[in-house]
């Protein structure tokens, strides 16, 4: 019945289109129109196509630039992505079908619930009160609450779809295909000099981006390259982390370098004879500057040894910081002095000047309340994590959970110099993620089996 709707639909779609091309000429707005109608009709029939379409454009998609703003964007505006129209769509579509049969729930109950309830508030009241104070501009801070929102249709997305491990298995070779085409289109960049950054990212691309979500996909990788015992499965995560290497190196974000470190040593500890893997480990850590490119070395020197610039560094006894850290830390220091003015809800997202740092950031914006939100949304997703690990028996899936967890503790990390937690770049894959991690529980005590992750599977 499904398939035969979907025949249905297409041809339903093919007459409309041919009768408005012979009715009005070329439009690019009716064209769009039609590709949304499409990527709906699709979605609607089955979420699971419309859900692929999200996980390639995660990356791979152009950004279109709404409007130019000063202050939380730093002049660079606010940006729509191709997958923030798919996932309104998409979003629509699922809604629609939820309405329709009501027995398929609208969200699952889960840990993460009252967290992601309590971090919406907050961001949303104190944006309203930031609207009304006039310190957050209307528009700007309505299109990056609406991001915050995506992030989290994609995780209920995720957890009231995903129905047997077959399904996990397709979704984690679309994110892996996604994760080795970037980076493979990076290591292109390589030769050209300069920072690498993540394709289509307009005319100022972000290194730091590219760095946390190669952190993230390559210890989900590493954690089931470690679990796994399947021959083939082996090599193609061995190619994936081959290609992932490069662009994370030449990107030369030292965000995403500090990351890195306890990712890895959380991914050590977290597996069998971790002893020996935590001493492997920092021996490679010592003997890493014999190897790392010249590009790499200077920029983690640069924190210590750029020449002196009065007045603009930050000394700390002995040691000079770069500019760009010292502004950082200046620009911290400026948030924590300024949010006593407004220390309940801050000054509404967007409403304060650009901080790149997540946790400074959120306390400004958001205040104590929006701050507190997100350490417990945190938290709850640690702790979401770790039952899971303690309940699943499978060792792919271990792997993949213990993976999911030390890049979470890297992007963590990674949040001291990035605003990680709001970068769509990095939250949909994650978020997406931590979907599947929710449900894997479930998954396996339903004695659904299948074969390992990037084995052959049949596509629906």
């Amino acid at each position: 019945m499904r398939f035969l709707l979907f025949i249905i639909s297409v041809i339903a779609v093919a007459l409309l289109l041919g009768f408005l091309s012979s009715q009005y000429s070329y439009s690019p707005l009716l064209l769009k129109g039609l590709i949304a109608l499409i990527i709906f009709v699709v979605a609607f029939i089955n979420i699971e196509w419309g859900l692929y379409i999200l996980i390639f454009s995660m990356l791979l998609s152009p950004e279109i630039m709404v409007s130019k703003t000063e202050g939380a964007t730093l002049g660079r505006g606010v940006t729509l992505r191709l997958e923030d129209f798919l996932l309104v769509v998409i979003g629509f579509s699922w809604f629609a079908k939820n309405a329709i049969h009501k027995e398929l729930g609208l969200f699952l109950k889960t840990p993460l619930n009252k967290p992601i309830l309590f971090y919406l508030l907050a961001c949303v009241i104190s944006t309203g009160f930031g609207i009304m104070a006039g310190r957050t501009s209307p528009k700007t801070g309505f299109f990056f609450v609406l991001k915050y929102f995506e992030y989290i249709i994609v995780f209920f997305m995720m957890i009231n779809h995903v129905e047997n491990l077959e399904q996990v298995n397709r979704f984690l070779l679309c994110l892996f295909f996604t994760c080795f085409a970037v980076s493979i289109i990076c290591m292109l960049q390589i030769p050209g000099g300069g920072r690498v950054s993540a394709p289509f990212e307009g005319e100022v691309g972000e290194p730091n981006t590219l760095g946390g979500y190669l952190v993230f996909m390559g210890m989900i990788a590493l954690g089931l390259l470690a679990r796994t015992e399947n021959l083939k499965t082996k090599q193609l995560l061995i190619v994936l982390l081959v290609a992932v290497i490069p662009p994370f190196l030449f990107t030369q974000s030292r965000s995403s370098y500090l990351a890195f470190i306890p990712a890895l040593l959380t991914l050590g500890l977290l597996l069998e004879k971790r002893a020996i893997m935590i001493g492997l480990i920092l021996i490679a850590f010592i003997v890493s500057p014999l190897f790392l490119p010249a590009a790499v070395k200077d920029r983690i020197l640069f924190t210590f040894t750029q020449r002196e610039h009065p007045g603009q560094q930050i000394t700390i006894g002995n040691i000079r910081l770069d500019t760009s850290t010292s502004a950082r830390l200046r620009s911290w220091q400026e948030a924590l002095k300024d949010w006593t003015k407004h220390p309940i809800l801050g000054y509404g997202v967007t409403g304060y000047k650009f901080v790149d740092a997540q946790y400074p950031r959120t306390l400004a914006e958001t205040g104590i309340i929006g701050l507190a939100a997100l350490i417990f949304l945190l938290y709850s997703i640690f702790k979401l994590t770790i039952t899971t690990l303690k309940e699943i028996k499978t060792p792919y899936l271990q792997g993949l959970t213990i993976g999911f967890l030390a890049g979470y503790i890297g992007l963590l990390f990674h949040a001291i110099g990035a605003n990680t937690f709001i970068i769509v770049r990095i939250m949909e894959p994650f978020w997406f993620m931590a979907g599947i991690i929710a449900v894997l529980p479930q998954l396996e005590k339903a004695g659904l089996s299948s074969p390992e992750p990037l084995r052959q599977t049949k596509f629906s």
